[in-house]
């Protein structure tokens, strides 16, 4: 059932929850109405599996990226966004991203699918916090940091399905790890200057 799940999620991921239709993810899975309802529940159910299984592939390439330095946050979400760009270049996968094209569709999801696609940003912003906390900032200074990572994160996603180029994407990457360089640098310095 996992190369059915995929299949689905790679639907959802191309379309979007509201134009991913029982026939779009039947075909897709190879999987009639009654066998796809048997296997995954009804549609929300299935897109819920589908955002889980994207979850553990992607999250856990972020999780590695953003520990792989540590003490050095800034190389961090470097490593980061080079996960993302690396993701969104591969051939092998529909362009965007799930979670961003699910987020921009919140407000026509059900209760239960729109808190799930949100709880899923926040792991991310959690996992650019850490990767962040060992940086001499203020708690408040570290939490506008890690949502100004995920927010990049998702136009990064947006901008790539309208069409920039890699070498726009990565100019934006570029500066956003100099926004935080430059935030974090400015933090430290203050703390000297105020010790």
């Amino acid at each position: 059932m996992s190369a059915a799940l995929d299949q689905a999620m790679r639907v959802f991921w191309q379309r979007g929850y509201a134009d991913a239709s029982l026939d779009a993810l039947g075909s897709a899975t190879g999987l009639g109405r009654g066998s796809l309802y048997g296997a995954f529940g009804n549609k929300d159910a299935l897109f819920r599996q589908c955002l889980d299984r994207y979850a553990s592939i992607y999250g856990a390439q972020y999780e590695q990226a953003l520990t792989a330095h540590p003490g050095d946050p800034v190389r961090a979400v470097e490593a980061f966004f080079d996960v993302i760009l690396s993701r969104i270049a591969d051939p092998a996968v529909p362009v965007g991203c799930l979670i961003a094209q699910s987020a921009a569709q919140s407000l026509t999801l059900k209760e239960e699918n729109s808190s799930q696609v949100r709880g899923l940003l926040d792991m991310q912003r959690q996992r650019v916090h850490a990767a962040l906390a060992d940086a001499s900032a203020a708690p408040q200074t570290l939490d506008e940091l890690a949502t100004f990572v995920v927010a990049v994160n998702q136009s990064l996603a947006v901008l790539s399905r309208a069409g920039a180029s890699d070498a726009e994407l990565r100019s934006v990457a570029r500066l956003a790890c100099t926004t935080v360089a430059d935030t974090l640098a400015g933090a430290a310095s203050e703390d000297v200057a105020q010790g």
